[in-house]
């Protein structure tokens, strides 16, 4: 494609809502554009950046032995009430229903989504070991939307899940997935940190936080 031909609408100024300099530069580039508040369009150069980056996370990914699929956004309500968190989650999760009255949500996270297609489809402990994952778009209401798409209300998440045998090879997978994020943080050539991370949300007995070091944020680690 010839430059004239690209669509890549530059700014002079620095947009008054934009705060850090990471925002401001992808507004003047041309790469995003504000469609509401932590909602953001992705304009040609600005997406082939992002393609870009999954590619490296696809490559690292699918090196582990991960498999990719795509579930949709939208997840009945049910699969989250049975494991507690529809009322746990709290205000951050966008809820909706259908004509039928029926209760979903657009997806802040995909542990049900996974845990419930994986119980009804695997009969046997041979067929474990089981990594999936996939990239998709993810949706949480921030009570308060900054740092441009660092802290957005929608956002492009990759998220993986194993399913083992005993803690045991949970643990091998764990480091397994440990072993490629690094790979991906390297490639993708940024300054960073392993941290213990707080389980929040999400659960679990343990998790890291592969954290990217930047003078801009509201996170302190020791």
């Amino acid at each position: 494609m010839r430059l004239s031909k690209l669509y890549m609408p530059t700014l002079r100024e620095d947009p008054q809502d934009a705060e850090i300099a990471s925002h401001k530069f992808l507004l003047r580039a041309g790469m995003i554009r504000k469609s509401a508040s932590g909602v953001y369009t992705y304009l040609p150069l600005g997406y082939r950046s992002i393609k870009k980056i999954e590619n490296i996370v696809r490559d690292e990914m699918d090196k582990a032995g991960a498999m990719e699929i795509l579930m949709s956004a939208i997840q009945p309500a049910e699969i989250w009430k049975e494991s507690g968190r529809w009322e746990k989650f709290g205000p951050e999760m966008f809820k909706l229903k259908d004509r039928n009255d029926r209760e979903f949500c657009l997806g802040p996270t995909a542990e049900e989504y996974f845990t419930t297609l994986i119980r009804d489809e695997v009969k046997s402990y041979k067929d474990l070991p089981l990594n999936l994952y996939q990239i998709q778009t993810k949706y949480r209401d921030e009570k308060r939307p900054r740092f441009g798409i660092n802290r957005a209300r929608e956002f492009s998440m990759k998220d993986a899940y194993t399913f083992d045998t005993s803690p045991e090879t949970l643990d091998v997978a764990y480091m397994n997935m440990y072993d490629a994020y690094e790979k991906i943080f390297d490639r993708l050539d940024l300054d960073y940190k392993i941290v213990e991370g707080d389980n929040g949300a999400m659960g679990g007995t343990g998790s890291h936080e592969f954290i990217a070091l930047s003078e801009t944020g509201e996170g302190i680690i020791v």
